[in-house]
């Protein structure tokens, strides 16, 4: 992930393996910031083990977690 200021590694919190890229973001990163739960999507994973993602937080959660910093 670059910006004007940094550049930096985007990190899965997953094991797996990357199946598609988003060419739509590679051309027009601020679609990131635009349509983060939609069209702005890094990558799509096939995963190792689907069961990781039951460790993961739901968006109330992560909301709440956030509220926090």
């Amino acid at each position: 992930m670059e910006s004007v200021k940094a550049a930096s590694d985007v990190y899965s919190p997953v094991a797996g393996e990357v199946t598609e890229g988003n060419q739509a973001v590679a051309d027009d990163p601020a679609l990131i910031n635009r349509d983060p739960e939609g069209e702005g999507w890094f990558f799509k994973i096939k995963l190792d083990n689907p069961g990781e993602v039951e460790g993961l937080m739901d968006e109330a959660s992560y909301r709440e977690w956030v509220a926090t910093l």
